[in-house]
């Protein structure tokens, strides 16, 4: 049986970077001055510059169809990107040198960068990312560069072991004589991202990873989008043929809603078996998860409906690179070792975190990988109902053959074969599924779990104390539900576990146990006795192996695996209690954001003096419009005006977030051209983070057309039809005609009122275009108007000059420009 994947193992923690002192710039600066020289944010899609200090030691190699196609290597250090131009892309074989010329170098975010560069543009043409993952440095990076030779790890989806990249000996002597006669350091210009146009050789060590001569190299796909270079230059898409094959069988329309959609589950199989009409899965030794794209918005689930986006920014970043506008996608989350097996003690690492900058570094470092296994919606359609075996088929059709996301591949009647396959791996298990069976949330005998060895979840019941040198505890106390009659459930002792733990998650858990003590067991029956025993409220779920149930009931060498955050204590049952009916799907139970204090202040001062409005009637104002606001500020960069003497006092902008801004409101920091410097946005999330926008006395929010994913893509093009001294009947007018010609020329339009005295129409894009093409477009439509209406419509910019007519302002269709 072929290996689970070609994964992104963990990877060293990178080396820390020594801060900057006082008055100096941090590492990269200056790095990024020929970048930067070379585009324009508003006529380039390209990324700017935006500081991310959680990409310390990725790399990735991008296929770009520029003037002659070539691949581009990236190595960051010290805060940016290492770049050379390899003509003929990286070879697997040791014996073939591949030219690899240095260019400047570039910011961190593009290693995420997959668009179209426009024709005019430096480097125009298309460019996908090839392969990404960690590197490695084998030898100092400094001296390398000095001396001309850098030997590195790569632990990417398709390019793993070490490489040599090295400069030819006629460039390393010009190099060395212009450093002699400069009086200037070699290593001190690499880092300053000197070095471009040199010549190198890039080399792959002989290893186990090496491929020789004629042997097929890696797929040609992206492993974010899953498409081509040529694909993605020529606009071609795949949606239109799922659609196709979708109608022809019949699947009916209809939404369905990643948040109320409860996955199907499979109920305990007695033993593998082979059979024609099922098909037969690995067992994925991690967390069900459901994967939902919306109109741009990505979000994840748990199996109980929590929303775990946040947890997964590797995953939600390759679901929204997914070039579909909507689907629903069912599967696993792991974190795979170093072997490429799915290792649940990785994946607990990830889970564990709360702190945004401490899961972004995770997410490098112990990359997750999502396993997909079904296909629940896709556009307006919805396959629930069809067959396994075809929604499995669309699915394979939409997902890259390499990268974060995998299609979760089976066999069909093999059952017995597989199984045996999985025990000499020593692997988990096996899914077997009806190939003709459709989705239906709960749990079903169509879908049958198989484990190669004994693994379920307990409820976490109490503690007994430790003894001799442990701390925290002794033993963890479990229990499980039991189906009772009128769909009613006992919680019943199981055993305890006291082996798996290790000192970190006694201190933990002990810590998490203590906050939920009761006075007595939360279940019925006899209890454990003794001095020292502490009792719990049901709430934790921890994953335990075992070797078999005992004649009374309870675990036998049991062994601690880990807590499992995507469980509902509900959910733990003991064995052959799955049958016993339907399990009836479960409301989501909303935690607590961990760690997150709102200190609101100064609630009664009156901010309207005339209306006698208080601030804290402003702060419940944005709580109660949370809902619909947060739709258009999502992952959009935003700008505050704030009064904190309220509407009549002075008020001031601020673009940077303030210093003592929590650490859980995310900020990302993005160069901006116009002041040459980075500028730290906020970014809303969740109302709790409208809510303390609303305490700094934030009145007038500001926005960006673009979002984060895609910020040198606007989502729409404006036309700010601003009246100054002209009637608003004018206005309407212009307005109208607007209207009129878009339905001419077939493209969409929407009217909203500006904030102040005029009117907004917005122009979709689908962030299909640069800012500089969106501001053309609406210099052409916002002439052509002023041609028809010339007594009342204007492109003059200077008051004086507009004579009462209405200005159609279209500059404000520039990066950094704001709604």
């Amino acid at each position: 049986m072929r290996r689970l994947a070609s994964e992104v193992p963990e990877s060293p923690a990178p080396k820390a970077q020594a801060p900057a002192r006082a008055g100096e710039a941090p590492p990269a600066a200056g790095r990024l001055d020929t970048y930067r020289a070379k585009r324009s944010p508003d006529a380039s899609p390209e990324p700017f510059g935006r500081a991310d200090a959680a990409c310390a030691g990725v790399f990735v190699v991008q296929k770009h169809a520029a003037r002659r196609t070539h691949y581009d290597l990236r190595l960051e250090y010290e805060g940016a990107l290492l770049s050379w131009a390899v003509p003929k892309g990286p070879s697997l074989d040791p014996d073939d040198k591949r030219l690899a010329v240095r260019t400047e170098d570039h910011p961190l975010e593009y290693q995420d960068f997959e668009g179209v560069i426009p024709q005019g543009n430096y480097g125009a043409g298309g460019m996908i990312v090839w392969d990404r993952g960690t590197w490695i440095p084998l030898e100092p990076v400094g001296e390398g560069l000095e001396k001309g030779k850098l030997l590195f790890e790569l632990l990417g989806y398709k390019l793993r072991g070490a490489w040599t990249l090295f400069r030819t000996t006629r460039q390393s002597r010009a190099r060395a004589e212009r450093a002699r006669s400069s009086g200037g350091s070699a290593s001190a210009r690499s880092r300053a991202g000197g070095g471009e146009g040199e010549e190198w050789l890039l080399v792959k060590k002989p290893d186990g990873w090496a491929r020789r001569g004629g042997e097929d190299g890696p797929p040609e796909q992206s492993v974010l989008s899953g498409l081509t270079v040529e694909e993605l230059a020529a606009g071609v898409g795949r949606a239109s043929d799922v659609e196709a094959a979708l109608d022809a069988l019949g699947a009916p329309r209809r939404r369905v809603d990643p948040a109320e959609q409860r996955p199907m589950l499979a109920t305990a199989g007695a033993g593998p078996f082979t059979d024609q009409a099922w098909l037969f899965e690995l067992k994925y030794d991690g967390f069900r998860l459901l994967a939902a794209k919306e109109g741009g918005r990505v979000r994840l689930f748990y199996r109980r409906g929590s929303d775990v986006t946040h947890l997964f920014p590797d995953v939600a970043r390759a679901v929204g690179a997914l070039p579909f506008p909507s689907f629903l996608l069912d599967g696993e989350v792991v974190v795979l070792d170093q072997g490429s097996r799915p290792s649940f003690q990785r994946l607990q690492k990830r889970t564990q975190l709360v702190r945004r900058l401490d899961i972004q570094r995770a997410a490098v470092r112990l990359p997750a990988t999502y396993f997909a296994f079904d296909l629940l919606s896709f556009g307006d359609f919805d396959l629930r109902s069809l067959p396994l075996g075809e929604r499995k088929e669309r699915l394979q059709a939409i997902l890259p053959p390499a990268g974060p996301i995998r299609y979760a591949d089976h066999v069909v009647e093999r059952g017995e074969e597989l199984y045996a396959a999985v025990e000499s791996m020593g692997l988990e298990g096996m899914v077997a599924k009806r190939i003709d069976s459709t989705y239906r949330p709960g749990r079903s005998p169509h879908w049958l779990k198989i484990r190669a060895d004994r693994r379920d979840d307990f409820v976490v019941v109490g503690m007994s104390p430790p003894q001799g040198a442990r701390t925290g505890f002794g033993a963890l106390h479990l229990g499980a539900y039991r189906a009772g009659g009128d769909d009613r459930r006992e919680l019943v002792y199981t055993g305890r576990v006291g082996t798996g733990f290790s000192e970190a998650q006694l201190d933990q858990l002990h810590h998490q146990l203590s906050a939920r003590r009761r006075p007595e067991p939360a279940f019925a029956g006899p209890a454990p006795t003794g001095k020292g025993q502490v009792w719990v409220e049901p709430e934790l779920v921890c994953e335990v192996r075992y070797k078999e149930w005992t004649e009374e009931g309870l675990l036998r060498q049991p062994a601690f695996l880990g807590l499992r955050p995507d469980k509902r204590p509900e959910e733990c049952l003991l064995p052959g209690q799955e049958t016993a009916g339907h399990e009836k799907a479960l409301e989501p139970r909303a935690a607590a954001p961990a760690g997150r204090v709102l200190h609101l202040t100064n609630l009664d001062k009156v901010f309207w003096p005339t209306e006698g409005y208080t601030k804290g009637q402003l702060i419940d104002y944005y709580r109660s419009v949370a809902a619909a606001m947060l739709p258009y500020l999502r992952d959009r960069p935003l700008v505050l005006t704030r009064y904190p003497d309220g509407i009549e006092g002075k008020s001031f902008y601020q673009k940077n977030a303030p210093g003592h801004a929590p650490d859980w409101i995310q900020t990302e920091t993005i160069w901006s051209e116009s002041s040459n410097r980075d500028i730290e946005y906020f970014i809303v999330q969740e109302p709790d983070a409208l809510v303390f926008m609303a305490n700094l006395g934030a009145i007038l929010l500001h926005i960006w057309s673009s979002r984060l994913e895609t910020i040198q893509l606007p989502d729409w093009c404006i036309l700010d039809l601003d009246p100054k001294d002209a009637p608003f009947s004018d206005v309407i007018e212009v307005a109208r005609t607007v209207h009129a010609l878009c339905e001419d020329i077939r493209m969409p339009s929407f009217v909203k009122t500006s904030g102040s005295t005029g009117l907004h129409v917005l122009l979709p894009l689908g962030r299909q275009v640069t800012y500089e093409q969106s501001r053309l477009l609406g210099e052409l439509i916002a002439r052509v108007i002023v041609r028809e209406h010339p007594r009342i419509a204007t492109v003059e910019r200077v008051i004086e000059k507009r004579a009462g007519r209405v200005y159609l302002d279209y500059l404000q269709n520039g990066h950094g420009q704001l709604l």
